[in-house]
């Protein structure tokens, strides 16, 4: 598996057609650079689809995935252009709940 030590969601929305290099020129941009062992998360407008961008030390991949029902639970700009997510957090975001509830500790907050 690919080793991911930190995670990073930008909060505005990006074009979904965006490929490979797009989406590396993005992170650059949100973020100063794509560091290595870090996944950046992007979303789109309608908030249905979400682009993962890893730098794995060695090169890029790129992931895609689409809710086919409702949208994903995105943050807003109240807390700046990006913000890091937790694991909890990412696999609760992945599927479609309300991962601002988990708190860094697990504990369920209501925010």
């Amino acid at each position: 598996m690919i080793r991911i030590d930190s995670i990073w969601l930008a909060t505005e929305p990006m074009d979904m057609r965006s490929g490979m290099e797009k989406a590396l020129a993005r992170v650059v941009s949100v973020f100063g650079a794509a560091q290595p062992h870090c996944a950046y998360l992007f979303a789109n407008r309608r908030g249905n689809r979400m682009k993962v961008l890893v730098h794995d030390g060695l090169g890029v991949w790129l992931a895609a995935r689409r809710l086919h029902q409702g949208r994903f639970s995105w943050s807003s700009n109240r807390h700046g252009d990006q913000m890091e997510l937790n694991t909890e957090q990412l696999q609760a975001l992945v599927v479609g709940l309300p991962w601002q509830w988990l708190g860094s500790d697990g504990a369920i907050r209501n925010h």
